[in-house]
């Protein structure tokens, strides 16, 4: 997927990183960061598995499940000796863990009793995991650094940023394929399955990966509540709906929502679409290199407070790389009191979602940020699509 020369930059800027820290192991556990580091993919982080990056070693180590070790084999630049399993028996049991066979291996190379990092605030490793291993390395001191490995996938290679604009093209299918088959009558979950086939579908060129969020399709009054799914009911006449998907190539996301009507749009959800697209269109021409996204947030708020109008939830999200059940980094918010300063490369979701009691209206865009500006990885129409 990319050449072994990026995976060794990636490597080094880690250590870099490590060694700020204090750091002398290195245990990742978030999939994506292991992606990042060595390429690995699959679908195997329902089980416990982790990347050990050590100092004075030129590749990292995997460990995971023995059945997975193949797939490490197929899809990492390491070499064989660099990859590790424990048995089934360390599986879903009761009396062992897989943290027991990894602290006895980290122990038998000669690091069982150095200062271990480890991603604390992640998904995938859990309180029992920290427990064990702490029994079976009783002399080493652990360091949380949660974020250390995603604060460097912030800045994407030019590879990585095309990745992303094919994730956006299969985003604007899948958009498509949503406004086109939304009608009176049809079940929502009948539109759900069209958007999937288009986004594994992909296009002639290249097909399409599984993204980290299912389709959020929440219409009528459910509008005012963004993350839920979709359900078998019907949708009715002049009903609001709004769509967020994302598309996804080789684990890298494009995220993109769109608000439509089933029929005509009340005058409330007309006139807060109006107000969003411009507040959105706004944000982005002033978007630059150099800027906070505090100050980026600060040009949206002032363009909806013209009208009366309030967010009191984030503007936007650094995006890219992922794995279920989350397509964002983790690092960078565009909200009041992010410092974060936006360089070349960087890429976000801008997502201007305003929701009420009883209705909502979003419309977004995934951007990266470009020497004079930015540039939006979609190109689709910015507006509330009305189905008469």
């Amino acid at each position: 997927m990319f050449t072994e020369e990026e995976y060794q930059e990636r490597l080094k800027r880690t250590k870099e990183r490590m060694d700020v820290e204090g750091i002398e192991v290195l245990l990742v556990t978030n999939p994506s960061n292991m992606n990042y580091l060595t390429g690995y993919d699959a679908w195997s982080f329902y089980v416990h598995q982790m990347v050990i990056v050590i100092l004075e070693q030129d590749q990292p180590i995997w460990i995971g499940r023995k059945q997975d070790a193949n797939a490490a084999k197929y899809t990492t630049w390491l070499d064989s000796k660099h990859i590790a399993f424990y048995t089934d028996e360390y599986v879903h049991s009761r009396t062992r863990h897989p943290m027991d066979y990894i602290a006895a291996y980290l122990t038998k190379i000669g690091v069982g009793n150095r200062v271990i990092g480890v991603e604390m605030e992640n998904y995938y490793f859990t309180a029992k995991a920290f427990e064990q291993l702490k029994k079976g390395l009783a002399h080493a001191v652990f360091k949380d650094v949660t974020l250390l490995v995603n604060y460097l996938r912030m800045i994407k290679s030019d590879k990585e940023i095309r990745y992303m604009k094919n994730a956006a093209t299969i985003a604007e299918r899948a958009m498509q394929t949503a406004i086109n088959t939304i009608a009176e009558g049809v079940r929502e979950n009948d539109v759900v399955a069209a958007i999937y086939q288009t986004q594994i579908s992909g296009t002639l060129e290249f097909g399409g990966d599984y993204p980290a969020i299912v389709p959020l399709l929440p219409s009528g009054e459910k509008t005012s509540a963004p993350h839920i799914t979709w359900s078998d009911v019907t949708y009715k006449k002049n009903q609001t709906v709004i769509i967020e998907l994302a598309g996804c190539y080789k684990r890298y996301h494009a995220p993109l929502a769109r608000t439509v009507t089933v029929g005509f749009p009340t005058k409330e959800v007309k006139d807060l679409a109006e107000v969003v697209i411009e507040g959105i269109n706004e944000t982005l021409l002033a978007i630059q290199p150099g800027m906070t996204c505090e100050e980026v947030e600060a040009v949206w708020s002032q363009s909806i407070a013209k009208y009366g109008f309030m967010k009191d939830s984030r503007l936007g999200y650094s995006t890219g790389l992922s794995y279920p059940p989350d397509w964002g980094e983790h690092t960078a918010s565009i909200r009041k009191g992010d410092k974060t300063i936006l360089q070349p490369n960087m890429a976000f979701h801008l997502i201007p979602g305003i929701w009420y009691d009883d209705y909502g209206v979003e419309i977004s865009e995934s951007f990266y940020v470009t020497d004079t500006g930015c540039e939006a990885f979609a190109d689709f129409p910015r507006q509330l699509f009305i189905k008469k």
